[in-house]
């Protein structure tokens, strides 16, 4: 779903942790710093390298964003 007028507030909003979000922050983050170190084992530093780790972030950033915008994007 992407951002429209109707849902553009909840995107811009705050949105404080409730109930078991602050633990699914947790699982993503944990099994993203495992990858990221999985990453930096097995790839040699290089911008490739430095992508991914910059990508595998992003990722974990818009995840949970998921969790806080609660799918209304």
């Amino acid at each position: 779903m992407p951002v429209t007028p109707t849902n553009i507030a909840a995107v811009f909003t705050y949105h404080p942790p409730t109930a078991d979000q602050p633990v699914r922050y947790e699982v993503i983050r944990t099994k993203a710093r495992e990858l990221a170190e999985v990453i930096l084992a097995n790839t040699p530093a290089c911008a490739d390298q430095q992508a991914a780790l910059r990508l595998l972030r992003e990722s974990v950033m818009t995840a949970n964003a998921s969790i806080a915008l609660q799918g209304a994007v």
